[in-house]
């Protein structure tokens, strides 16, 4: 089995490093949060007093970062963390960041002597904690047959999607799509109140019919319609939703990027960005509020 350092244990890499445990590898971890750092303690994870020791010796090296400007201070600084890896070591970027960081990692680690993935994922917090998540990496196919072990322990699904941040750009289109999409599921709801229809009976015809979709199912932005949904326990957060709106503005950045105008996308993204200004982190569900105010039912 592999000695895999893993940098970030919050939410998401948390379990994910549990998952590595569970399946017999030695897991060093860092993350600047020492109630992160004390839940990876407890769950098996060596933890270390910084991300260079954290990485120093081992075969496999995991990020799980915020965002893009992030990782760029941690790893290509001046005095970044890939010098500390070892020759020869693989490196998976998993965090969701911009693709032009990415491919600026790739290019470093290639000239450091190591292999490099970029493979953010999806799934959420249920599935880093089940080991289900989907995989969309991008590298070399040799790279990622040596991490293929690695990342089956965390997921289900695993797609080469291509070069050097291919996997990057998938997961921006797949997140553009889920929130303009969420954001149409919310106008509905907002119309279907205005027009005196039921909420559960409209999910009813629209999960059976040409509108369904797996923001309607999973993320239905009304109360009282889907079991356990964030509408109902106050929209607390299962995917926050300024992640939702930093993966709407990395979608808006890559469009700019190859002059593509993404009109739905900057929509949805002036609404989240009211959401997270007005309300803070909630579920990405409550996207609903900032189109529905003055409708007590869907408050």
């Amino acid at each position: 089995m592999s000695v895999i350092a893993f940098i970030g244990l919050g939410a998401m890499g948390g379990p994910m490093a549990a998952n590595l445990i569970r399946d017999g590898n030695t897991v060093r971890g860092f993350d600047l949060s020492k109630e992160a750092r004390d839940a990876g303690a407890a769950n098996g994870i060596e933890i270390h007093d910084t991300a260079a020791a954290a990485v120093r010796g081992s075969d496999v090296v995991i990020t799980m970062l915020p965002n893009g400007a992030i990782l760029d201070d941690l790893m290509l600084s001046k005095d970044g963390l890939l010098s500390s890896i070892k020759t020869g070591a693989v490196l998976i970027d998993s965090s969701s960041i911009d693709v032009a960081t990415s491919k600026k990692l790739h290019a470093a680690a290639k000239s450091g002597g190591l292999h490099c993935l970029d493979a953010p994922v999806s799934g959420g917090i249920a599935g880093a904690k089940a080991g289900s998540l989907t995989f969309m990496v991008g590298g070399s196919s040799e790279t990622l047959d040596l991490a293929r072990p690695v990342l089956e322990s965390m997921g289900h699904t695993i797609i080469h999607v291509g070069g050097p941040g291919s996997g990057q750009a998938a997961k921006t289109c797949n997140q553009m799509l889920f929130g303009t999409t969420l954001t149409a599921v919310s106008e509905m709801f907002v119309l279907a109140t205005a027009l005196g229809l039921d909420h559960e009976t409209l999910w009813n015809i629209v999960t059976q019919s040409t509108g369904d979709c797996r923001a309607i199912r999973n993320f239905c932005p009304v109360p009282g319609v889907v079991l356990n949904s964030a509408a109902d326990k106050e929209f607390s957060p299962g995917f926050a939703a300024p992640l939702m709106l930093k993966d709407l503005n990395l979608a808006l950045t890559a469009a700019d990027a190859v002059g593509q105008r993404l009109a739905l996308t900057e929509a949805a993204t002036n609404a989240y960005s009211t959401l997270v200004d007005e309300y803070g982190a909630l579920d990405c569900s409550a996207v609903i509020k900032t189109m529905s105010a003055q409708l007590e039912t869907v408050k």
